[in-house]
């Protein structure tokens, strides 16, 4: 699990916070459209029949018109929904109707997919993955918001034997020289920003 007690993360975290919601919903949507197209001309995801990714919620880099392109690719879209223990499960996005705004207790409201349920194993058959993150370093670690969601699928991940490709969508101030790193912490290949697409690992 991420380590929420090392004051490192937390100021890191509470400043990028802090940056994203200076966002207008102009500048959101204009960064958006510009990560759709950059991702969309990764090999990582030309290549993948099925991608899991997520929707971004508030002023998140803007993951809509990217799971609206590769729906439109055919490519089998996962998209999470929080259990819980903090695990995720998936479902299918099959569309903008296919969600719905789902409240975890006080927590901010979040789209998640209204069909069947596939398991928390489903993400294994991912040929990539999107990751939500606060930033990444330049050794393509990620700083993720500290509940450990995604830890638990990367280490399932793992267990399963699976190598997806890891992306991570961002705005450019959001690549950072160095952020706080655990042992368990996977680099990912690619993160991809509205002014460029930065590679650390090569297509599999």
């Amino acid at each position: 699990m991420e380590a929420d007690a090392e004051p490192d993360k937390r100021t890191l975290r509470r400043d990028l916070l802090a940056v994203r919601s200076g966002l207008t919903a102009a500048d959101v949507q204009e960064a958006a459209a510009a990560l759709a197209a950059r991702a969309l001309g990764l090999p990582e995801l030309e290549h993948a029949r099925t991608v899991a990714a997520y929707v971004s919620v508030g002023s998140e880099p803007g993951t809509r018109a990217l799971l609206d392109a590769l729906h439109a690719r055919g490519v089998r879209v996962l998209l999470p929904a929080l259990l819980p223990d903090n695990d995720l499960d998936w479902g299918t996005y099959a569309g903008e109707g296919s969600l719905v705004e789902v409240r975890h207790g006080g927590r901010m409201a979040l789209l998640e997919p209204s069909g069947d349920r596939l398991g928390p194993d489903a993400v294994t058959g991912a040929g990539a993955v999107l990751l939500p993150g606060l930033a990444v370093d330049d050794r393509g670690l990620r700083l993720g918001r500290g509940g450990g969601s995604y830890d638990r699928v990367l280490a399932r991940l793992e267990r399963s034997g699976a190598d997806p490709a890891l992306v991570v969508l961002l705005y450019d101030s959001e690549v950072v020289p160095r952020v706080p790193a655990e042992p368990h912490d996977r680099p990912v290949q690619a993160v991809v920003t509205p002014s460029r697409v930065r590679r650390f690992h090569g297509p599999s």
